[in-house]
């Protein structure tokens, strides 16, 4: 049977923390007809699941409604395949993720400029930073916007429970400063983490984006619960999508230009199975090369990541009902030489999961900020349908696995200072094993059955180390990890993971950089009519969490578009920046 077939100027493969701003901004301008294609399920207004909108982001994240269950990486190549959680809804990572709104440091853009992605510099993103954020602490500033659809707002001190408190004097005791603002003092210190969330509900880029509205404009096509099939081509221009719903049905979207954002892990797949990438790779696949543009999946990174928990005495421990749970967080410098400062973070959460078992037990982040590892993204058949093989690849480089283990060092420097810490064998280290995450699945079961837990962390402190030593670390803790240099360095390898920042696969740079496969605004080189936007552009990661520097791109990119199809009468951030 023929597929169903529309045009429209722009047809967008994804609708996540990039397409759904692409969307609102590019359908604007009522001249042009504009297709969101989402493979998920739509979030529209007054329709959003109550566990996407929750300032506590573990129920859905640890589910398996919202996002990829096929989409799985190797952190080694000594690991085994594990589940990478990418958004698989409207608003993409935005409706799964964490909400930090971190915007990472100016020499994260300076670099980007400096590796050939022309106009991507400090000056020149922070106009697009402060478009899309209506910070709530900070709007009237220089640094900051007030009227973006995106709200930022963070938890000062005065609002911290004891847990945070603790942390912070652990944090201050070594060495570290505080400043009130992450996103605007740079440099080493502890702060209130910066949140996309505003009355303690969730901000995604599809609540933000994809107002009533926006989706009320005729010229905006909205197409949820169809998965792209593949790019059409004609040549080397690309020509439309074919995408297909769950019943097997087929629908032809043909478009003036294709903009893939998709993610890191999806959109370099995307292009692939277009032809477009490594020839002698495609060949040996039987696609037909359509261009040769051998980093295609290539420059793939992460911030390797470790994750610890802590047993909390019945003071440290937070109400359920008090949503918010990730409130404090710093960046500080390995100090490893030849590295740059800044180059590792920590966070903390005041429980480890949503149920009583959870609440028990702080949890703390640990990541690389500046990794030199990198990875690969590689199609492992010709069916566009079927997984790619995903290697991230994070302790590559001798450097990273080095800074981790100084990081570990610096966390237990920084808790065993605090007041939470009473007995070595309370702080251990964790990890989102499939066992860990079967248990934070949200079911009456789990709740019935972390109860029983929970209870069990409560008997007298012999017995509870006990059951910790037995059923969840097998006897290790933070403080054997670091009196062995060996076992930490086996440690680190067994059980490090990426912390969901995947980007780089589709890097921006000049078309004579055999690496680059996109110009400055997403123009995919050798090749008409296609263009990426997503954090697959980025030439390196920034020193944050990537939700709201994809945002910026996507913001920055469409402005580009709108400045090129009308360049009297598109008004560009920048004046705003000056005016202040």
């Amino acid at each position: 049977m023929q597929a169903a077939h529309e045009r429209f100027d722009y047809v967008i493969i994804g609708g996540g923390s990039a397409g759904c701003v692409l969307a609102n901004r590019l359908s604007a301008d009522a001249s042009l007809r504009v297709a969101l294609v989402e493979a998920g399920p739509d979030t529209p207004p007054g329709a959003v699941p109550a566990e996407i909108r929750d300032s506590y982001p573990m129920p859905v994240f640890c589910g398996e409604r919202f996002i990829w269950p096929q989409l799985k990486a190797r952190a080694t190549a000594a690991a085994p395949l594990k589940v990478y959680e990418q958004g698989r809804v409207m608003g993409g990572g935005s409706s799964i993720n964490v909400q930090a709104a971190n915007r990472g440091l100016p020499r994260d853009y300076d670099d980007w400029a400096a590796s050939g992605a022309a106009g991507w510099s400090w000056p020149e993103v922070l106009p697009w930073f402060r478009r899309l954020e209506r910070d709530l602490d900070f709007g009237t500033s220089p640094l900051h916007g007030d009227t973006g659809p995106v709200a930022i707002r963070r938890i000062f001190p005065t609002d911290w429970p004891r847990f945070c408190h603790a942390f912070a004097d652990g944090l201050r005791g070594s060495g570290l400063p505080y400043f009130d603002d992450q996103n605007a003092q740079f440099g080493d210190g502890m702060f209130p983490a910066a949140f996309s969330n505003i009355d303690d509900t969730r901000v995604t880029t599809a609540s933000a984006y994809l107002d009533g509205a926006t989706r009320a404009r005729p010229n905006l096509r909205i197409f949820a619960g169809m998965r792209v099939e593949r790019i059409l081509m004609d040549g080397t221009t690309a020509r439309g999508v074919m995408a297909i719903d769950g019943s097997g049905n087929r629908l032809r979207l043909d478009g003036a230009e294709v903009i893939v954002s998709a993610g890191a892990l999806q959109s370099p797949v995307l292009l692939m199975h277009a032809g477009i990438g490594d020839g002698p790779m495609l060949q040996r696949l039987a696609i037909p090369v359509a261009a040769d543009l051998p980093g295609v999946g290539r420059n793939l990174q992460d911030h390797p990541s470790l994750t610890f928990c802590h047993f909390l005495d019945p003071e440290f421990r937070m109400p359920l009902a008090r949503r918010r749970a990730s409130m404090t967080a710093a960046r500080f410098s390995s100090g490893l030489d030849a590295c740059d400062g800044s180059d590792m973070y920590m966070s903390s959460a005041t429980r480890a999961a949503w149920h009583a078992l959870g609440n028990r037990l702080g949890l703390f982040f640990l990541w690389c900020n500046r990794p030199y590892s990198r990875g690969r993204v590689q199609l492992a058949s010709n069916d566009p349908l079927a997984p790619a093989d995903i290697a991230l690849n994070l302790l590559d480089d001798e450097r990273d696995l080095q800074r981790m283990a100084i990081g570990v060092r610096r966390l237990a420097e920084v808790v065993q200072q605090t007041e939470l810490h009473r007995h070595d064998a309370d702080f251990f280290p964790a990890a989102f094993s499939p066992r860990v995450k079967a248990l934070s699945r949200y079911t009456p079961a789990n709740a019935w059955l972390t109860r029983i837990l929970g209870l069990g962390l409560d008997t007298p402190a012999p017995l509870r180390r006990w059951l910790v030593e037995r059923f969840l670390t097998g006897g290790q803790t933070v403080a054997s990890l670091v009196a062995d240099e060996a076992a930490l360095h086996a440690f680190i390898r067994k059980s490090v993971f990426g912390v969901w920042h995947a980007s780089g696969t589709c890097r921006m740079g000049p078309a004579h950089d055999r690496s680059a496969v996109t110009d400055s605004e997403g123009r995919v080189h050798k090749v008409a009519g296609l263009r990426v936007v997503d954090a697959s552009l980025m030439p390196r990661l920034p020193s944050a969490n990537t939700n709201i520097p994809t945002i910026m791109m996507a913001e920055k990119i469409a402005g580009a578009i709108l400045a090129q199809r009308h360049p009297a009468g598109i008004q560009r951030p920048t004046a705003l920046a000056e005016d202040r």
